[in-house]
This record gives C-alpha cells, structure tokens and sequence, in this order.
C-alpha cells in the first residue's frame, strides 16, 4: 500500500514543477520533501524523478502514478461534499480565485448572499488572472475559480477541472475622441478609423491580448500598444483621457452607465464568456452549490438594475 501523504507530494510536483515550490506551499523544507519522495521511490521500487540540470522532472512511471492519485483526490473530494451534504450547517472556508471585473462587478454580490444563507461559511476571495488561478486550482489552492474565455480563443479543458458556464459579457470598443468614422458605418470601420491611434491592451501571453490582436489585424492593422496591464479600469482611465483606445466588457462598469463612448463589435466578437471551475468531483459540495448559486443571483440581480 502506498503512502498517500508522499502521493500528494509527488502530485504537486507535477503541477508546481520544483520542490522548492513544493516545499514553500506545504510549509516544508525542501530537503523534507526530496527525502519523502526518496521513501515513495522506495515503496512503488521504481524511479520516480529523474535529474534535468538542476531541476528534476517525473518519470513515465510517476506520471502513471499520478494519474491514479489524481482518482483517489477526487475520490475523497466526492466523500468530503458526501459529508458535507449531510450537515445541517454550511461552515469551513471557501477558496475563491476571480480576475478583476468579475471580482467587482459579481464577487461583492454574491458574498452578500453567501452572508445572508450561511453566516458560518468562511469566504476567502484572492484576485488572481485565470491562466494562474486555473493551475492554483488543479494544485488544491483553491476550490473555485472565476475565469473567461474570449471569442475564437476556447480555453484547454483538462479532464481534471469541471467548468459550468456563468454568463455572457458583451465587449465594445471605446473610442478615446470623437470621429465620423468611429462613430458611423460598421464596426469594422469604426475600428479601422482606430489604427493609428495609441491602444491600452492586456498583457502579451493572455487570451484577451491574443483576441484583441486578432481583432485589430482582420480589420487591417497593427495596433500600436503603448500601454500594457490587467487593469480594465486603467484602460477606462485612459480612454477617458484621450490617451488610448481599447476593448472594454460590460462587467467593467459594476451596473453603472460607462463614462467613455462605445462602438458594438463585430458580431462574431462581441461577447465573453464568463465560467466557474471546480475540480472534478467537487462540483457537489455544499459550499460549491452555494457559491455558485449565489454567483447566478448576483448576475440576474445585476441584469434587473441594468
């Protein structure tokens, strides 16, 4: 019988890729956990690791054995919202990661409700962009994630994550001053009449980067990017002060009226898609049928005030 705590180690080696990084989320020392992952080696009589200049990496048989621990996780997860479901009072701590609109706009809301239901539920909300918050997610750091998918970029799906779609967010472009082209015609013109103007995007390496560049090259042009973060309310800053164009979502104005002027997009790129992400097997957990029912009535409360 294998060690299940030495399991779990060598599994988040496999999604945390050093044993310094293993160490430092568990609270180790790394010599702890090499020596642990030694003593595994010696229970299943294979070698696990194997050295790639100071790094190490799984062998086939360690990734064969990962496989099989990632069953029995969700086995235990699945008897965990079993328990769970047979109390009468939600309590424990919720791990919630979410990017910054979703974060402003649904998070607040749905905290609300959390609030109201199940006082003895402890919500913890960390603001964390998607690509990272998914791989904290398979890694146990958290236990739901808030993350988007942009038009033409689908996200992986790996077998381990469950994902339930939330809600579709419209994007526009925000026009940083006033013109006839911008203003009239197609959306294609309107983002054409924008080509030699400065542009506030997402950081390169990120869906919504990739999907805007797209965007902006069908309509027959390189867009000059002069300014560059996650931050959408400093992209609404800067097209409020003339200094960039860019895409903004709905979600970015929290249910208020937007401070800048907004052109539709094309049809086949004018909308969002907003998911929740649970590993599989968690999906039924009493905290997790609560977060995301709340998420749901905070998105129905935000389209009646709209």
């Amino acid at each position: 019988m294998f060690d299940l705590h030495r399991l779990r180690l060598l599994r988040e080696l496999k999604h945390r890729g050093t044993l310094a990084a293993v160490a430092a989320a568990l609270c180790y020392a790394p010599s702890s956990v090499s020596q642990q992952l030694s003593q595994l080696e010696g229970e299943v009589g294979v070698r696990l690791l194997e050295p790639v200049g100071r790094r190490v990496r799984l062998t086939e048989q360690a990734e064969i054995l990962v496989a099989h621990t990632e069953a029995v996780l969700e086995r235990l997860e699945r008897a965990e919202a079993d328990i769970a479901t047979s109390l009468t009072d939600l309590t424990g701590t919720l791990r919630i990661a979410s990017f910054q609109t979703a974060a402003l706009a649904l998070v607040p809301t749905a905290l609300d409700l959390l609030r109201d239901r199940h006082p003895r539920l402890r919500v913890h909300v960390a603001h964390m962009e998607p690509e990272k918050a998914l791989l904290a997610l398979q890694a146990h750091d958290f236990d739901l994630v808030l993350t988007e998918e942009y038009p033409g970029n689908p996200n992986p799906r790996p077998a381990e994550l469950e994902e339930e779609e939330l809600l579709d967010d419209p994007l526009h472009l925000a026009l940083p001053k006033p013109s006839d082209d911008a203003h009239s015609g197609s959306p294609m013109a309107a983002l054409r009449s924008l080509a030699n103007h400065p542009w506030a995007m997402e950081p390169e390496g990120t869906p919504a980067r990739q999907w805007a560049m797209t965007l902006c090259r069908n309509a027959g042009f390189e867009p000059d990017v002069r300014f560059e973060t996650t931050d959408l309310l400093l992209h609404v800053r800067l097209v409020e002060q003339k200094h960039a164009a860019a895409f903004l979502p709905d979600l970015v104005w929290c249910g208020q009226r937007p401070t800048v002027t907004l052109r539709q997009l094309p049809r086949d790129q004018h909308t969002r898609c907003i998911f929740t992400v649970v590993r599989r097997g968690r999906s039924q957990h009493p905290a997790i049928l609560a977060c995301r029912d709340a998420l749901r009535r905070a998105v129905t409360l935000r389209s009646s005030q709209a």
